[in-house]
């Protein structure tokens, strides 16, 4: 499994736009990529993307560029992943495929292992927030999931708990 280069990408690209924008200051593309060591024609067709998933606003004119469309801890490192079309996935079966990861009619041994990796990985992503991100909250997080059951909040407030998880229609899984 690999997250490529759209996931890491535009979540480094938020990240910088929620620690250095605000609402009433837009950032422009030119500068994430200057501080982030990104290609600017690369996040301008991510930021197409973010656009259009409602996590970010264009501001034309002077002063123009880019702000968060929401409080930076109201989106989930999972949101901007889903927003450039990263599906995270370890198994390698494709979702509704009658046919299995080898080709066959039954999925292999270890399959519902990769599957449940999968879950663990996006609900991960999905307690963490950009606010997460900036405030330096992240480290230790992984290891306060795996403790059990305890609530596991970040700066964004929110708590993910295994009973307060519901699925979205990609095979994600959303905080309620």
């Amino acid at each position: 499994m690999e997250l490529t280069t759209k996931g890491r990408y535009a979540v480094m690209a938020l990240a910088d736009l929620a620690a250095n924008g605000r609402a009433d200051r837009s950032v422009p593309i030119a500068d994430i990529a200057g501080r982030q060591g990104l290609s600017q024609s690369y996040l301008e067709q991510l930021f197409a993307r973010l656009r259009r998933a409602g996590l970010v606003r264009a501001v034309r004119g002077p002063g123009g560029g880019y702000r968060l469309a929401r409080d930076p801890g109201a989106i989930s490192v999972s949101a901007v992943v889903a927003a450039v079309d990263e599906e995270i996935r370890v198994t390698a079966c494709q979702k509704g495929d009658a046919l299995g990861c080898q080709g066959r009619s039954s999925r292999c041994i270890t399959h519902d292992l990769w599957a449940e990796l999968t879950v663990h990985i996006d609900q991960f992503l999905t307690s963490i927030t950009l606010a997460d991100i900036v405030a330096d909250a992240v480290r230790g997080r992984a290891a306060a999931m795996a403790a059990g059951p305890s609530s596991v909040q970040g700066d964004s407030g929110r708590c993910v708990t295994a009973g307060r998880l519901r699925a979205h229609g990609m095979g994600g899984v959303h905080a309620t």
